[in-house]
């Protein structure tokens, strides 16, 4: 356990500060670590249920071995820590477009950080997920025009409460059909959201993939004393 309150890093950037932190939170007698870029809280070590099922129900639905996959957006690195767990992964692209938040888990500043990024099968890559969604290069810069098993994503709220503008566009018919080029035949697209399932979303989803199931998942959440819940859509 550490000191009450310490600030592990922090930055300016173009769209503000971002900062790392570690707090102690009283009520659990843990160590939390936060992420907030100005005064919004992008991340929180506390409640990271749903960020480890978008790996695995998206990599239950992946069939066959040697699997190559994307995971957009670094974070704390939950998502991409429980897909390393699958004995299948072959290699995993992790994307994320801050250099700061590579920096953290490269100083190893972050649990589990050394894990991940000494596993011989991550490679972390500095750039925009939803730019490289939209090219026809894709997500290996040294392979343009790799395909993979799947692709797994959390760096927006929700589908409608997106971090940037730029992002929304990735959220529309054209935007996902453009993903579905970077997949294998028979690849998975599975994503995390913070609100309840969205119908229309996930008609638009079913529209572009052959099918596609939203997922709720349940976590305790000391702070109200019941349940809280978030998405994750898996999408083939």
């Amino acid at each position: 356990m550490s000191t009450r309150f310490e600030e592990l890093a922090w930055s300016e950037t173009p769209r503000g500060t971002i900062s790392l932190r570690r707090r102690l939170e009283p009520t659990l007698k843990v160590d939390v670590y936060e992420v907030k870029l100005d005064e919004e809280f992008l991340m929180s070590s506390l409640f990271t249920v749903a960020e480890v099922e978008l790996a695995r129900l998206g990599l239950a639905q992946t069939q066959g071995t040697d699997l190559d996959i994307v995971v957009g957006g670094l974070g704390l690195g939950y998502t991409a820590r429980a897909a390393l767990e699958d004995e299948r992964i072959r290699s995993m692209i992790v994307v994320d477009a801050m250099p700061q938040v590579i920096d953290w888990h490269e100083r190893q500043l972050l649990p589990g950080a050394a894990e991940l990024v000494q596993d011989p099968r991550t490679r972390l890559v500095l750039d925009n997920f939803f730019a490289m969604a939209a090219s026809d290069a894709g997500f290996d810069p040294d392979a343009p025009g790799r395909r993979f098993d799947a692709i797994l994503l959390d760096i927006d709220h929700t589908p409608r409460h997106v971090l940037h503008p730029d992002h929304a566009a990735f959220y529309t018919a054209d935007g996902l059909r453009q993903l579905t080029q970077h997949l294998k035949p028979g690849g998975v697209f599975a994503l995390w959201s913070d609100d309840p399932p969205d119908d229309d979303f996930n008609a638009l989803l079913s529209e572009v993939f052959e099918s596609s199931d939203a997922h709720v998942v349940t976590f305790a959440n000391f702070l109200t004393g019941g349940e809280s819940a978030n998405t994750v859509y898996v999408a083939r």
